[in-house]
Formats: C-alpha cells, sequence, structure tokens
C-alpha cells in the first residue's frame, strides 16, 4: 500500500492510502497523522482492514499536492551504503578507499524539521553554491525497538519511499577541511515521497542473505526531462538490516525515524565534479530534478530561491 500525507485544495492536511482507482482514502478521522498511525502501535493489525476499504477512496490524486509522508520525522539518520558513491567521493577529495568502509555502517544525523515533499525546494545563495542531487531510499522505523539484531531488524521496517538527500557541496568544501561535516551543507533541505510503501507490499522485489534484505528496485534521476543517473536499490554494500543494527546499539529506536540509504552509485554530481565549481555542472535556480524509484513513484522538485 501506499501511504502519504498531503494537502487538498482547500488548503486541509490530512494523509491516507493511494487506491488503483488513482483516488486517496482519508485515514485522518481514526489517526491524526501517519505518525500517530505508527505510534498506536496497531498497524500491523490495520494493514489488511485498510486494503479492504480501498474501494471508498474518493479523493482524487490529481486534487492534492503532496507532503512529505511524515513531514515531521521523528528523526533523520542518512547512510553511507553505496560502495561505488563512497569510492567516488574519496576520490574526488583526493582520497584512497578507506578499508573501514567494509567493517561497519556509518550515518549522519539530518535536520528532520527541513522537510520537504513534491514541489519546490527553496535555497538562499550560499546553500546554492554548487547545489546538488542525491538519489537515495530510505526506510521508517515502525516500531520501537533498542539493540536490535541484523537478522530482525528488517521486521522494524514500516516502509520505503524516495529520498532526495540536497547538498550544499559549497558548504561542504568549507566544512570537510576541518574534518567536520556534513552540517550546513546538509541543513536545510530533504525531501521524501511522493508516498510511503509498506514492506510487505514489496515482498516480491526482497532478496535476503546474511546481511539482511534488500530491494531490487532500480533508481533513476534526471534533471530538466534528460536522464543523468541510474543504479539499483540491491548495489547497497550496507543493508538497512545492519544499519538499524548499528545505529539501535545502545539506542532505542523509535516509530516515525527515517533512515536514509545514501547516495547509489552515479547519484549526484559531485561523483563527476568533485568540489570545483568551474566549469562544472551543478544545479542551478529553476532546474526540475525528477527521482523515480520502481514501485516507490516519482519525486519531482524545482530549486527556487528562498524569499526572504
Amino acid at each position: 500500500m501506499k501511504f502519504a500525507s498531503f494537502v487538498d485544495n482547500s488548503g486541509k492536511t490530512s494523509w491516507g492510502v493511494l487506491g488503483d482507482s488513482q483516488k486517496i482514502l482519508d485515514l485522518s478521522a481514526k489517526w491524526p497523522s501517519l505518525l500517530a498511525f505508527l505510534e498506536s502501535g496497531q498497524w500491523e493489525n490495520q494493514l489488511l482492514e485498510i486494503n479492504s476499504q480501498l474501494s471508498r477512496a474518493s479523493i482524487p490524486v490529481s486534487s492534492v499536492k503532496f507532503l512529505s509522508p511524515l513531514p515531521l520525522p521523528t528523526q533523520v539518520r542518512d547512510g553511507y551504503a553505496f560502495r561505488q558513491h563512497v569510492e567516488a567521493s574519496r576520490k574526488n577529495r583526493g582520497l584512497p578507499m578507506i578499508p573501514e568502509f567494509e567493517q561497519f555502517p556509518v550515518f549522519y544525523y539530518g535536520n528532520r524539521f527541513s522537510t520537504y515533499g513534491e514541489g519546490d525546494i527553496p535555497v538562499r545563495e550560499k546553500a546554492a553554491d554548487r547545489l546538488d542531487f542525491e538519489l537515495e531510499v530510505a526506510i521508517v522505523i515502525g516500531k520501537q525497538g533498542r539493540n536490535i539484531k541484523a537478522k530482525d531488524a528488517d521486521d522494524y521496517i514500516f516502509g520505503y519511499m524516495i529520498m532526495n538527500d540536497w547538498s550544499a557541496r559549497g558548504w561542504w568544501s568549507e566544512e570537510f577541511k576541518m574534518s567536520m561535516g556534513p552540517a550546513k551543507g546538509k541543513d536545510f533541505a530533504n525531501s521524501f515521497g511522493p508516498y510511503l510503501v509498506d514492506r510487505k507490499s514489496l515482498s516480491a522485489f526482497a532478496k535476503r542473505d546474511e546481511r539482511g534484505e534488500k530491494l531490487n528496485l532500480k533508481m533513476k534521476a534526471f534533471l530538466n526531462g534528460k536522464q543523468i543517473s541510474e543504479g539499483n536499490v540491491t548495489d547497497m554494500y550496507w543493508s538497512f538490516a545492519q544499519i538499524i543494527e548499528r545505529a539501535s546499539y545502545g539506542v532505542t529506536l523509535f516509530p516515525g525515524e527515517v533512515i536514509g540509504s545514501g547516495t547509489c552509485g552515479s547519484g549526484c554530481f559531485f561523483e563527476t565534479n568533485g568540489f570545483e565549481k568551474e566549469g562544472r555542472t551543478w544545479l542551478q535556480m529553476g532546474d526540475t530534478v525528477v527521482l523515480e524509484v520502481d514501485q516507490l513513484g516519482r519525486l519531482e522538485n524545482r530549486v527556487v530561491p528562498e524569499k526572504v
């Protein structure tokens, strides 16, 4: 099922599930938000009932604007799980591949308050310096857990969604000189959506091994209608299960936490540009970036100047 948060023509914010008829079943009468639904602890028992009610979906998709499925996530972490991206990123900083990459998964904390769905991404001048997209997928934690083992971790995933981890590489170039970051370079925007697909609905695309579950889903990025990137979720070196094990060690994870995969290979301009500013390709004001992932939909955003 496809869970979404949205704004309708009247300006009302709501959430629900998309039916096959391209209409949405509004679920806000029972739970005020998707986060409240997850926090209720009832979702595992409710999915079948919700699915049986989809014939009652009445809100046309064409009449709404999709927000992030979780407009205010409980927490945002982003991993570093694709080896090709790590190798290219380090090479562009004049660094060899780090052997520790194969020893444990890492992540950073994002800004859960800088969350967007489809539509405009407002960017100020300093953040626009060498502005970059990042093609990723993200999971949403569905239930509370602590010290979760990788063999059990997939059961804590409620679902998957597309993530664009916007990056200000100009700020990055300053922060990494001080062995800090990402900080301001990741502070201003993350976009998610257009909807969140529950894990059970994706079981036909899952491949499982000793590292945990990975989804065989193609990933693509487009700039102003031209394809610029392609990858697959199965290319992750570290699985989400392994990242959850690492993140939950001595720490409690809560429903509504978002964990990104990190950028897939070729999934950003930095892999070909490095930090260089002149004579390189970076995002410009007015550019439209579209991320597509099989089964997870199409996330379209346009870069616009922030009104100050």
